[in-house]
């Protein structure tokens, strides 16, 4: 088991009051037997009128909340401790029809994962089939599992990482084209392969537990996750071509990428006119014979890719 301490903070300065519309913020790792919340702090300010929970189609866990009267500021702080258990990644079984690729779902399967096996943008001919025609090709024998390293591996061997400040995520054909991607474009290219091949993947947002001399897009990340019958949600980071572990910790999951943000809001106010500073911190909390890990990563100016504003006249 390990232990970590998550400090996310988000903070817009505005340079006239504005008036704040509602704020649905995913913050909340994901709990399950894999992963435990040991303690949870949110601090607000402006206090908010209400804050409320909920779960959403996803069962990730959702707070959206609402302000009264005109501010200059908002931040947003969330202060998570949690335990992660999942420390053998690869202890897992396929079940026996599934081993090997390809395999057809049970129909019960297939009726609940239908929407995770819907490609976002395939025509059928384009430059997706072509790359995975270069990794696979039908009629070679090869294991489900083996096929989703290969594609997991192939990635950031042959892409180039590039962090983006810009809003949004890139098409799968779009990093082909660019040849570069963030970590959330490569978590999509990797999904819609999947899924070309006829396989459910769903898009992950949450933290990542680096060591400082390894880091590459702050403990901020993105990954994607693969239904493996018998072995269930299995995740998988083109961006370092690993299986997820224990250093990874999900906060939402999602069909689409576009729809896990941390923060989403909006304002009524001049175009423009908000300043925004995130800074997220993992801490690994010290075991016995253990020396304290610290990665901190701090961004100004433009809205990151994972928090946004919408500004409204």
């Amino acid at each position: 088991m390990q232990r970590y301490k998550i400090v996310h903070r988000t903070h817009y300065g505005f340079t006239e009051p504005v008036e704040l519309g509602p704020h649905s913020l995913l913050l909340r790792p994901r709990e399950g037997h894999e992963l435990r919340i040991e303690s949870s702090k949110l601090h607000i300010e402006p206090t908010p009128a209400s804050l409320s929970w909920f779960r959403d189609a996803e069962d990730n866990s959702v707070a959206i909340a609402t302000f009264q009267g005109a501010t200059e500021r908002l931040t947003i702080e969330s202060e998570i401790v949690i335990q992660q258990y999942n420390e053998t990644p690869l202890d897992f079984m396929v079940a026996d029809y599934a081993v090997n690729y390809p395999f057809v779902y049970k129909p019960d399967d297939r009726a609940v994962l239908s929407p995770y096996m819907n490609s976002a943008e395939h025509t059928g001919s384009d430059q997706l089939d072509d790359w995975l025609a270069k990794i696979w090709q039908p009629g070679e024998p090869i294991q489900t599992y083996a096929l989703l390293r290969r594609i997991n591996e192939h990635i950031p061997r042959t892409l180039a990482y590039q962090m983006r400040e810009e809003p949004g995520v890139q098409g799968a054909v779009e990093t082909l084209a660019l040849g570069t991607g963030s970590c959330r474009d490569f978590a999509n290219l990797f999904m819609e392969a999947a899924r070309l091949l006829g396989l459910p993947a769903r898009f992950v947002s949450g933290y990542l537990h680096v060591e400082p001399a390894g880091l590459q897009d702050g403990s901020t990340h993105a990954w994607a996750k693969v239904y493996l019958p018998g072995a269930g949600w299995k995740g998988f980071d083109p961006t370092h071509g690993e299986v997820v572990g224990t250093n990874y910790i999900a906060v939402a999951v999602a069909r689409q990428p576009e729809s896990v943000p941390p923060v989403a809001g909006s304002f009524v106010g001049p175009l423009g006119a908000g300043r925004l500073e995130v800074s997220v911190c993992v801490n690994r909390e010290l075991l016995a014979g253990e020396e304290e890990q610290e990665v901190e990563v701090k961004k100004a100016g433009t809205p990151q890719p994972a928090d946004r504003e919408k500004a409204k006249k």
